[in-house]
């Protein structure tokens, strides 16, 4: 009986609500397009499509050419291309353990549940069961008093109808906060990613720094025996003596912070992956165990603004400021309620009962007549909300052109800079085995022959360097293109998965 009843009620309040279902005012979002200039190239200046590579490429493979490839996609894993198992078993430890990454996901289940509980009393009708039962006593005049049983129950219905689309301009807003916090997770899991691919290059570094350095302690601390023996018989002063003792000191004191900033960045890596800095399990990286990707997937600069997780962010505070100017203007109009309720009362009196029926349709309306100008205030508000996000999503946008472009100009310039470096540090080595081979000749000192070394291992220092500099600007531009997340597998996708070619 009481399914009959609900249905009834329902008969008549949702044939209305529809009727105005299709009402909603305010303005009607649409995604921004890309720029209309942004045309095919990130910079007003040409951006060669091939890197420059140094002589020996073949045997150096720090050194080979990068081909940029306008539209090729680019892998969800891009990290894969660096080839190194380690950092991949990293990447995938952080993405389980790290407690950052873990509240963006909860941030994001906890705005997808604000909407489920919302979405539902604001579009149906909310339907109520009620039960009672009582045992009352009354007493006419001067009756004998009597006590009876009294049992209720009714169904009751109520429902804003949405005439000028309030509700649904406010679930509008709170669909567009879900997205925000879905784009944030996917940034989120962008720069883990990229934090932990950066600080394992630099990882790597620092060791080769600390090798070089220390080899060329060893050549100052040789060059300083020998001008120590030429000081005790005479042939040099004592001021040449102490200017290599100097030497000596001065890259002494340069091991420690090295070795700082190596400890430091352990730890920062076990930090990134969930760790604590003590455990252990890490792995140890070497600049020869990351390869240099030699294909560098770029999307063309009409795509990026579905792709970069940041720019759809920025969109959907865009379209939730939107939805916020359409909730504010239906409040000034008339706000509709309607009701429906059908019950059942029985009274029992000793061994005789008796039961009727109630129902009741009500419709009520109220309409804002004077409130000193507030709701009309409130919608300004909302106008000047929207203008402020639209300004921040352009922002937005412009800044991610900025950042490809950077990092375009970045890997070019790394590959003439590690060119450069490579030239130098085969020069040295070529003055350093001169040196050797005039030094068996007894044309030269022993000392030119440390000279040539230590001048070798800071050249090796600044090659190496260069080096790192080349992958880290490399992952740089892989994040900046938006980290090729739309091509992600649908079980491991951070987050609800958007054409990001669509808007």
């Amino acid at each position: 009986m009481i399914n009959r009843v609900i249905l009834r009620l329902l008969c008549f309040v949702l044939p209305i609500s529809l009727i105005f279902s299709g009402c909603a005012v305010g303005p009607d979002f649409k995604a921004p397009l890309a720029p209309k200039n942004a045309g095919n190239e990130y910079s007003s200046e040409a951006i060669a499509t091939t890197t420059e590579s140094v002589a020996n490429s073949d045997t150096d493979k720090a050194g080979i050419a990068q081909h940029i490839v306008y539209g090729k996609e680019l892998p969800a894993q891009w990290w894969t291309l660096f080839h190194s198992e380690a950092l991949d078993q990293l990447i995938r430890c952080a993405l389980q353990q790290n407690p950052t990454f873990a509240a963006a996901q909860a941030t994001l289940r906890q705005a997808k549940e604000s909407f489920n509980a919302e979405s539902g009393s604001l579009l149906y009708p909310g339907v109520n069961a009620q039960l009672g039962a009582s045992r009352q006593q009354a007493q006419l005049y001067a009756a004998t008093p009597s006590v009876y049983n009294l049992y209720n129950a009714s169904v009751n219905v109520s429902y804003n109808l949405d005439i000028f689309g309030a509700s649904h301009r406010q679930l509008e807003s709170m669909l567009a906060a879900v997205d925000y916090q879905s784009f944030e997770l996917e940034a989120s899991y962008q720069i883990l990613v990229s934090n932990v691919v950066t600080t394992a290059i630099r990882e790597a570094l620092l060791r080769a720094q600390l090798k070089a350095t220390q080899n060329i302690l060893d050549a100052q601390q040789k060059q300083l025996d020998v001008t120590e023996k030429q000081f005790t018989l005479g042939a040099v002063t004592r001021s040449v003596e102490l200017l290599q003792k100097t030497l000596v000191a001065q890259t002494q004191a340069s091991l420690p912070s090295l070795e700082k900033s190596l400890a430091q960045t352990r730890h920062q890596l076990a930090v990134y992956v969930g760790k604590l800095p003590s455990e252990s399990g890490l792995p140890e990286f070497q600049l020869d165990t990351l390869q240099l990707p030699q294909d560098l997937p770029v999307s063309l600069p009409s795509s990026l603004v579905r792709q970069r997780p940041d720019i759809r962010a920025s969109e959907a505070l865009f379209h939730q400021a939107s939805a916020l100017v359409g909730v504010a203007t239906a409040n000034q109009y008339p706000q509709i309620n309607l009701t429906g309720s059908y019950g059942y009362s029985y009274v029992q009196l000793g061994s005789v009962g008796a039961g009727s029926s109630l129902w009741s349709l009500g419709a009520g309306l109220t309409q804002p007549i004077f409130n000193a100008g507030a709701l009309k205030a409130k919608r300004r508000a909302a106008e000047a909300a929207y203008d402020q996000a639209e300004a921040e999503y352009r922002w937005t946008v412009l800044t991610a052109f900025q950042n490809v472009a950077d990092n375009l100009r970045a890997v070019d310039s790394d590959a003439a800079a590690y060119k450069a470096q490579a030239n130098a540090e085969s020069l040295a080595l070529e003055s350093l085995e001169l040196s050797q081979h005039q030094y068996q000749l007894g044309a030269v000192s022993f000392l030119t022959v440390l000279d040539a070394e230590r001048s070798y291992q800071q050249a090796h220092i600044n090659l190496v360097a260069a080096q790192a500099a080349r992958m880290t600007d490399t992952a740089a531009l892989f994040v900046s293109l938006g980290g090729g997340w739309w091509n992600r597998p649908e079980d491991n996708a951070a987050i609800d998965k958007k054409d990001p070619g669509k808007s």
